[in-house]
């Protein structure tokens, strides 16, 4: 037996989310996975995954696990998976790891960015990969609010019902608000995110931007622990998991594009 560890890209537009669910509901990246590495080596396995993404959610550095019997090389999967994946879903690295090695468990830190399109009219380009808001956003006052939210906190006021968490801390690293003609990119670091967390610390942000809530009071919501403090849930489709890290390096070492204005 092996344990094998894939780096998988996908365009979730047209996926029920990660996690395989009843056929009845759509296709999913785990079942599409499971369902081609069985037509490949007559196998039947089960995937562990860094990160459950939702219906609509991207990724370019997911990274999944699973036990094999099957002898082809490691070097070989990619190869093999991608001649029989759909375009929208890809194996960019294959590895054998050690058995205690575990997708979710196993992880250090994750990294999400999500990207709104602040154009008054939708780039029909991004169209399927940024949220679209017509309205000006004020992107010194976004990051003035996710200053305030970097750190340890109990996020129990950005979690969604639904979640199968018992406990509500977790530690941002790096949360980062940038803008590029038109297209406003935040980028969430940490150590672990709650159901939801992130699209909800991004409908925050959006609300900040818009005027609607004030930086000085995101202390007060975070301590509130009360749900309808944030209300608003960004869309899915804005929304990618871009990296998972395994190592003791922090961050700031693998990307440093979050040394931005030497905040860090």
């Amino acid at each position: 037996m092996r344990n094998i560890r894939l780096k998988v890209a996908y365009d979730g537009t047209n996926y029920h989310g990660f996690q395989r669910q009843h056929e009845t509901h759509g296709p999913t990246i785990q079942g599409t996975l499971e369902s081609v590495w069985a037509r490949l080596v007559e196998e039947e396995v089960t995937l562990a995954t860094a990160g459950r993404t939702d219906t609509g959610v991207h990724a370019s550095g997911q990274v999944v696990n699973f036990m094999t019997q099957a002898r082809i090389p490691e070097d070989k999967i990619p190869k093999a998976f991608n001649s029989m994946l759909p375009r929208d879903i890809k194996i960019l690295q294959a590895e054998c790891v050690s058995d205690d090695f575990n997708a979710r468990w196993s992880a250090k830190w994750k990294r999400y960015d999500y990207q709104m399109d602040n154009k008054p009219i939708q780039d029909v380009f991004t169209r399927l990969y940024a949220c679209h808001v017509p309205i000006p956003l004020n992107v010194a006052l976004m990051q003035e609010a996710a200053n305030l939210l970097e750190g340890r906190h109990n996020f129990k006021t950005f979690a969604a019902a639904g979640g199968a968490s018992k406990t509500f801390e977790r530690t941002i690293y790096r949360l980062l608000v940038k803008e590029d003609h038109g297209l406003i990119i935040v980028s969430c670091v940490g150590d672990g995110f709650l159901y939801h967390m992130v699209r909800i610390i991004v409908g925050t942000l959006m609300d900040v931007g818009k005027g609607r809530i004030r930086p000085q009071e995101i202390p007060e919501i975070i301590a509130s622990q009360e749900r309808q403090r944030a209300k608003m849930i960004a869309p899915a489709h804005g929304l990618s998991l871009v990296h998972v890290n395994y190592t003791e390096e922090s961050p700031f070492e693998v990307f440093k594009d979050l040394k931005i204005n030497n905040l860090t």
